[in-house]
C-alpha cells in the first residue's frame, strides 16, 4: 500500500487556499493536483472471482455497468455512462459483440483498451480502475447507511431459476443495499438499457450526496478499507481516499454525459451503433 508520504510525491497536496475551499475533504486526504480518470466496471457477478455471474442470462461475468469518472480538483466531477449494448468488434473476431461482453473476453485490461480507443482518451488513460461486484455495491450502500432515492415507477420481477426477486415501490424513500441492487438491475422492455443508465445515474448522485454528509467523514477510511476485500482495483487505499477528497471538494457539481448512439433500426435491437456524427475525442469535454 502506498503511504501518505509516497502519495504526496505522486499527487502533491493542494495549496492552502485550495484546501480551505475543499473544507472537510482536506481532513480526509490531500487533493490530487491533476485530473484523474477512473474506469468503473460494475460486474453482474455477486462476488469477484466466480466463474458464473449467477444472473440472467447465466454465464461468465460481464460488465453490467461501465463508467468513466474524471475527478478534477479544479472542476466538477464528470461521469460518462458507457452503453453496454454498444457494438464493438475485437481484432480477429468476425462478429461484433456488446461492449459489456468485453470484460468476459479479456478482463480489465482489454476493457480499458477498448474504452480508451472508443472514447479517444490520451495514451495511458484510464490510469485507474475499479471492478465492483453486486455484493460490493450492497456493502457500499449499507456501509453508508442507506440512500434516499426516488424510483420513477413500481418495479416487480421474479426469476425462480436464480431465486431473485425485485419488488420496489415508486416515490422518494430510503433504500438499503439490496434494494439499490434491485433498482440498477431492473430491466424493462420500454426503456431498455437507456432507462437502466438513468437509474445508475440516480444511484451515483445518491452515493455522492450520502458521502458528502458531514457525519460520514469519519467513517469513510474504514469503509474504504472494508470494501477493498470485495473489489478489484489498482487504487491503493491512500489513493482511493484522495479521490474521495476530490469528490467531497466539489459536492454540488457532478456532470453526466453519454455517448451518442444511432436510433435502433428495430425495437429491442440487441446491439447499437455509435452515431456516425460522433467525433473523437468523445470525452471528456474540453
Amino acid at each position: 500500500m502506498i503511504g501518505a508520504s509516497a502519495l504526496g510525491l505522486l499527487w502533491p497536496a493542494a495549496d492552502p487556499a485550495a484546501r480551505d475551499q475543499a473544507g472537510a475533504s482536506a481532513t480526509l486526504a490531500p487533493l490530487p493536483d491533476r485530473p484523474v480518470t477512473l474506469l468503473v466496471i460494475g460486474s453482474d457477478a455477486d462476488r469477484l472471482g466466480t466463474t458464473s455471474n449467477g444472473a440472467a442470462p447465466p454465464g461468465a461475468p460481464n460488465s453490467d455497468a461501465l463508467l468513466l469518472v474524471r475527478i478534477d480538483p479544479k472542476g466538477p466531477v464528470q461521469v460518462l455512462g458507457l452503453p453496454t449494448e454498444l457494438a464493438v468488434k475485437l481484432p480477429g473476431q468476425r462478429s461484433a459483440i456488446p461492449l459489456g461482453a468485453v470484460y468476459r473476453q479479456g478482463g480489465v485490461a482489454l476493457t480499458a483498451t477498448v474504452v480508451s480507443e472508443l472514447v479517444g482518451l490520451d495514451q495511458g488513460q484510464p490510469e485507474r480502475y475499479l471492478v465492483l461486484s453486486r455484493g460490493a455495491l450492497r456493502q457500499l450502500v449499507d456501509g453508508l447507511g442507506s440512500l434516499e432515492l426516488s424510483p420513477e415507477r413500481t418495479m416487480r420481477y421474479a426469476d425462480k431459476a436464480q431465486k431473485y426477486t425485485i419488488d420496489l415501490q415508486a416515490g422518494l424513500q430510503l433504500l438499503n443495499g439490496a434494494q439499490v441492487e434491485q433498482l440498477v438491475r431492473f430491466r424493462e422492455e420500454a426503456g431498455g438499457e437507456a432507462a437502466r443508465r438513468k437509474r445508475q445515474q440516480q444511484v451515483i448522485t445518491g452515493l455522492q450526496q450520502q458521502v458528502t454528509e458531514p457525519s460520514q467523514l469519519a467513517r469513510l477510511p474504514d469503509l474504504v478499507r472494508k470494501l477493498r476485500r470485495g473489489v478489484e482495483t489498482n487504487l491503493s487505499e491512500a489513493e482511493a481516499l484522495t479521490l474521495l477528497a476530490g469528490v467531497l471538494a466539489q459536492p454540488q457539481s457532478m456532470r453526466f454525459a453519454s455517448l451518442p448512439l444511432e436510433a435502433p433500426a428495430q425495437p429491442q435491437q440487441p446491439l447499437r451503433q455509435l452515431s456516425p456524427d460522433a467525433a473523437l475525442p468523445l470525452w471528456p469535454p474540453h
